[in-house]
């Protein structure tokens, strides 16, 4: 467990502790935080919430100054404060929890402080100075260098991601109607200038908790700022696209995304709970389909040039199970693609192109998981390119052997409002254009219908007879058009006569 610990670590190293950006981020999710728990709601058990979640955060960013004996006192000093809060929030309870949660940052954070005066004019100047200290050290996360590192991290995958999102939106109208919702107008109702002075407030205060520093009297020297924090991080390289830091935040931030549409497939597509109002099964099943795949064809993409052979990123113990679980996610998503054309095609029928996208589904998801056999094998693309193509070519030559034409016929007579009370009435006009394949089936379907078939369907009938009698020539003989006119002569030999 240490060891998996230290190596997320040593992933996520260029966002660590030291980094005011990220230290900034994080005052802000705080913030949010608590504007979520706090503004215009009634305070109790919320407070205890927010506490623990200042205690993680303020742990996460000086967990290099933490000593064990030291981190357990201050854990137990914290759970004595917040009991009280726990059992009643009051004006006492709400003192005791603020307290405590000082003590144990003086007591984790500043070993330095031995004596009781050090400890009581650490924490004199703590409450004093420590709320204004947040005006004075953000303005560095507008630091030049800094500002650029950070954008090269977030650009890839804030982009990848923002795409993802608009393809989501495409295939899923649940999706989109949330899309809708981030209007710049509905946000600005929820600003007021109450609230904007509670943010400020917030992050005054929690700062202080997540960028420590602590004043000391050094002795023979007269007092001085002493900052309790690790070793700065070795001096910044220059930022590469497609750095393990880079990859790293692109594969958690497409899993989640991943994660909320396969939820949605979840709940929607596989457990055929209702949709939203002016939503359908058939729109929501008809949307999906192209999109996603064009998702999953990205995300392979991605995951291609991220995961190259002798790239920093391959070797990662972190960023390799992260690749997994997005391709599987992946792979779940061609399936939901898959049920979502088969859910179409029950309504609406089949066609050339529905069963070519069946196909093209189907591969996109072999490549999906001979991508993984690739990291897996430590094999080279090369051989990933070699073995897609043998797979394709298998299935192109088993495609040349299926009759689809017939078996579109078929399957559309069979499935029709006239044959199983389901589904769409026939449409002879498709059939028709299936070619003389299609003959069985579209004489099924002129039995089906009541009444004499139409002049001009017999007509076109005729048309597709006297084309496959010409097939039979021996300069365009076939062994498909050969078994057809076995069949067409068969039937016109049971036919009763009159």
């Amino acid at each position: 467990m240490t060891s998996l610990a230290s190596t997320i670590a040593e992933e996520i190293k260029p966002i660590g502790h030291s980094s005011i950006p990220a230290k900034v981020g994080l005052a802000l999710a705080l913030a949010a935080l608590a504007d979520w728990l706090f503004y215009g709601q009634r305070i109790g058990l919320s407070l205890t919430l927010f506490a623990i979640a200042l205690a993680g955060v303020s742990a996460l960013f000086n967990h290099a100054v933490l000593d064990l004996r030291r981190a357990m006192i201050g854990s137990a000093v914290l759970a004595a404060g917040l009991a009280p809060a726990i059992e009643e929030l009051n004006t006492l309870s709400f003192l005791i929890l603020a307290a405590s949660l000082a003590i144990a940052l003086l007591l984790v954070t500043n070993a330095e402080a031995t004596g009781l005066t050090d400890r009581v004019r650490a924490l004199r100047n703590f409450v004093l100075l420590g709320p204004f200290r947040f005006f004075l050290d953000a303005p560095q996360a507008f630091n030049a260098s800094e500002l650029t590192r950070g954008i090269a991290r977030w650009l890839l995958p804030a982009a990848l991601s923002t795409v993802f999102v608009a393809l989501f939106a495409a295939a899923n109208p649940v999706i989109e109607q949330w899309v809708s919702l981030l209007n710049p107008k509905i946000i600005l109702e929820y600003v007021s200038v109450p609230r904007v002075l509670f943010w400020i407030v917030m992050l005054a205060l929690v700062w202080p908790f997540i960028h420590v520093r602590w004043r000391r009297r050094k002795i023979g020297a007269t007092a001085q700022t002493d900052v309790a924090e690790p070793p700065p991080l070795p001096p910044f390289v220059s930022p590469e696209f497609l750095s393990p830091s880079t990859i790293l935040r692109s594969l958690i931030l497409f899993n989640l995304l991943f994660a909320a549409q396969s939820i949605l497939d979840g709940i929607y597509l596989w457990g055929h709970v209702a949709l939203p109002d002016n939503l359908t099964y058939a729109s929501y099943a008809h949307r999906g389909a192209y999109p996603l795949i064009a998702t999953a064809l990205l995300a392979a993409a991605f995951v291609l040039v991220a995961m190259r052979p002798g790239g920093p990123a391959e070797k990662s113990k972190v960023i390799r199970p992260l690749v997994y679980l997005w391709v599987g996610q992946n792979v779940l998503l061609v399936a939901s693609s898959i049920l979502r054309l088969d859910l179409y095609v029950g309504i609406y029928m089949l066609t050339y192109w529905r069963i070519a996208a069946f196909i093209w589904m189907g591969l996109v998801a072999m490549g999906l998981i001979l991508i993984v056999a690739r990291i897996v094998l430590d094999r080279s693309n090369e051989w990933l390119v070699g073995v897609n193509l043998i797979a394709l070519a298998v299935v192109l030559y088993g495609c040349s052997l299926v009759n689809f034409g017939a078996f579109i016929a078929n399957y559309n007579v069979a499935h029709s409002r006239e044959a199983s009370g389901n589904g769409v009435q026939i449409d002879i006009n498709y059939l028709l254009t299936l070619g003389p394949q299609a003959l069985p089936a579209i004489d099924k379907a002129i039995m089906l219908r009541p009444g004499n078939p139409e002049t001009c369907l017999v007509s076109r009938r005729d048309r597709l007879v006297e084309q496959q009698r010409q097939d039979m020539a021996w300069r365009s003989w076939g062994f498909r058009n050969w078994r057809l006119q076995r069949r067409l002569d068969a039937q016109t030999t049971n036919q009763p006569a009159g």
